[in-house]
């Protein structure tokens, strides 16, 4: 296992808008792409789009209660910062969002798919740590978290 915490070479990205996030994957697949971290591209999108959906679905994972107290506080930190690589999700939630195998193609139609239901769809559940989000912060949370897992994403050329 790589320390992801540790890897270098990673892309600056920067996401204003769901549609930035779409726009660099596709970016990414007009061409080859290799990780540097340890999931493989197909599992990195995937993952982005089982996030995506579960905030429309609920994400059947609730962080311990003083997790909870803490991060209502530090919510709006974590909607307009990056996220910090090297975070490792307890077994319950990576039970249910870390995906296994997963083609470079498989990830990006999920992807593409939860990308127009978080535009066309208002439902909104509580985050699982953070709680109650408003759609602009659950909007800029996954620009957040894309950035993350997208930066671990180089192309080839």
């Amino acid at each position: 296992m790589v320390n992801t915490a540790k890897v270098t070479g990673r892309r600056q990205l920067k996401f204003n808008t769901l549609d930035e996030i779409l726009a660099d994957v596709e970016r990414l697949a007009q061409g080859k792409v290799r990780a540097i971290g340890n999931w493989s591209p197909g599992q990195n999108i995937k993952h982005l789009a089982l996030i995506m959906n579960g905030c429309m679905d609920g994400i059947p994972y609730k962080a311990p209660f003083y997790l909870r107290a803490v991060a209502w506080f530090l919510k709006n930190k974590f909607v307009k910062n990056p996220m910090p690589a090297g975070f490792d999700l307890p077994k319950a939630a990576a039970a249910q969002l870390v995906p296994g195998d997963t083609s470079w193609e498989e990830g990006t139609q999920a992807l593409r798919t939860a990308l127009q239901r978080l535009k066309t769809e208002p439902q909104r559940h509580p985050h699982p740590v953070l709680g109650e989000l408003t759609r602009e912060q659950w909007d800029q949370l996954h620009c957040r978290h894309s950035e993350l897992h997208l930066s671990f994403l180089i192309p080839e050329s």
